[in-house]
């Protein structure tokens, strides 16, 4: 149970690594976008031309690598946090029909909801921080 953090951020790590370094060097086949529908197309086609897709993928390999790491965990998450609520927002808004729902996405909305929760004692010092004003 004390091993289950270290888990999760592996397997979380390695998910975002994955995918990161796979719009780099195209190794994965990945499916076409046949049964994408116009909005999809639109909106990828945006941020990608913008370079905003870019990016998104040396955010998603830093904070994998970073998430991986017990020690720099939190920051990662930082990091990863943004990027799983677009992920979450695209597959409801944007591709629809249920697409939230998908494994990938409940796998990495899981995983990274689990080790929120495992590390919520650092993310609640930011909060409840007293800090002296000079």
């Amino acid at each position: 149970m004390k091993q289950l953090p270290n888990i999760a951020g592996a397997l979380l790590g390695l998910a975002f690594l994955l995918f990161g370094l796979n719009h780099f060097f195209h190794f994965l086949k990945m499916p076409s976008g046949g049964e994408s529908g116009p909005h999809t197309v639109a909106f990828f086609t945006a941020i990608s031309q913008s370079g905003y897709l870019d990016f998104l993928k040396v955010m998603e390999i830093l904070g994998a690598i970073l998430v991986v790491i017990p020690k720099s965990r939190n920051w990662g998450l930082l990091i990863l946090g943004p990027v799983v609520i677009n992920i979450i927002a695209i597959n409801l808004f944007i591709k629809g029909h249920g697409a939230v729902f998908a494994p990938p996405v409940i796998i990495i909305a899981a995983l990274s909801a689990y080790l929120l929760w495992a590390g919520r004692q650092s993310f609640l010092a930011l909060l409840n921080s007293t800090s002296k004003q000079p």
